[in-house]
């Protein structure tokens, strides 16, 4: 297995194996599909990727994270096609990211209740509703709808959004997910979202398009989701038969993104981004909610290979992947992929120039600084910063 070979992900042939993962793109205001937002994933697919991924695409209203995310709906349709255009006349293939945020939804922002397992708060402060069945069928219905619009839109693949505590991680989570019905309690019951979800979308579009899920295995968080019951839920899925890969990843956009991200934790650049009333409340439980985790290469593989060994589907890694030769690593252990985000935001021609025999690795130092960036467009600060100061100069 080569990484700059040919190869196939479901139905779709790959020019390599590096997929640009869904980071949320700040380029949508208004959930519009802009020339910006396209102009983003163009420049990932003109720098080598096989595949750039949109992120985030909700499945209604009420799953945005806030109101600047694109819905799939009819009037997103148009935009959507001419980003897969763009996209596809790079030589590149187009993934988009499906997800109702649930929990992590800003319900203030989105004028809807933010639905989760359970009623409560989030560790922000935020009020929680409990979704009812009827909410629950409904999303259910609604993911099958809006993959049906982004396969017609022609976007090649997709992936359901199951990590960061949104709303299906939520479900699977045992601290978040407190419910006696039949969406609750033992794992198969918490399990049923991801996997109804899962033969929805995978029904809608039909065997031609990659239909995809990234999966959290460990919330990061104590009583969260974790390693044992990842392994269990990847069985459950691989064993429906409706995914063509798994990628991994962990962490909770609730209560630890850390764990995500690792490396810097950009509390003073985060709270520049919070209303003034909010910046002081944050300076108290910033270090709580984004604590620092040290940088290491490859930092998900120890638990991606034991859910990866577990099933039978290719499985992408993500995180920390800023080598071609811990790409490569990966594929020896049995990956079939890797995921690869702030490495290119702040280069994104770096896959063509390690296809091209300069290896060295990206010059990212993982100060995420990137991170609140996503509020104004998402990008490199630091590469800004430096580019200002060579024009100063």
């Amino acid at each position: 297995m080569e990484l700059f070979e040919t190869c196939t992900l479901g139905p779709l042939t790959l020019r390599n194996r590096f997929i640009k993962a869904a980071t949320f793109e700040g380029r949508s205001p208004r959930g519009e599909v802009t020339d910006d937002l396209i102009d983003f994933h163009r420049t990932m697919a003109a720098g080598g990727v096989a595949m750039t991924t949109v992120a985030y695409l909700a499945v209604s209203p009420d799953g945005r994270t806030d109101r600047h995310c694109v819905v799939l709906e009819e009037q997103s349709r148009d935009g959507l096609a001419r980003l897969a255009d763009a996209v596809h006349a790079e030589g590149a293939k187009l993934g988009a990211q499906l997800g109702h945020a649930g929990p992590v939804a800003n319900a203030r922002s989105n004028g809807a209740p933010s639905l989760a397992p359970s009623s409560g708060f989030s560790a922000m402060g935020s009020r929680l509703t409990e979704a009812s069945v009827a909410d629950l069928e409904r999303i259910i219905a609604e993911f099958a709808t809006g993959a049906a619009l982004a396969a017609e839109a022609g976007i090649d693949s997709l992936e359901i959004h199951m990590g960061h505590n949104y709303l299906i991680s939520s479900f699977l989570s045992p601290k978040l997910n407190r419910r006696s019905d039949a969406w609750g309690g033992a794992l198969e019951h918490r399990a049923r979202l991801a996997r109804r979800v899962a033969e929805a979308v995978r029904s809608s579009v039909g065997p031609g398009v990659a239909v995809t899920a990234k999966l959290n295995m460990d919330d990061g968080v104590k009583g969260g989701f974790g390693l044992p019951e990842a392994v269990e839920v990847a069985r459950m899925l691989d064993g429906d038969g409706h995914l063509d890969a798994l990628e991994l990843t962990g962490g909770s956009s609730l209560a630890n993104p850390m764990y995500l991200f690792r490396g810097d934790a950009p509390r003073k650049d985060f709270a520049k981004t919070l209303p003034a009333p909010l910046r002081l409340g944050f300076k108290v439980v910033g270090r709580h909610f984004m604590p620092s985790y040290p940088f290491e290469e490859a930092y998900f593989l120890p638990q991606a290979k034991v859910v990866a060994d577990a099933v039978d589907l290719p499985a992408i890694l993500l995180g920390g992947i800023t080598r071609p030769s811990t790409a490569r690593a990966a594929l020896e252990q049995g990956f079939s992929f890797v995921a690869i985000g702030r490495p290119l935001l702040m280069e994104p021609g770096i896959i063509d120039r390690w296809a091209s025999g300069d290896e060295a690795p990206s010059a990212c130092t993982h100060c995420n600084r990137c991170m609140p960036s996503i509020y104004t467009g998402t990008r490199c600060v630091e590469l800004d910063e430096r580019r200002a100061a060579a024009a100063g100069s």
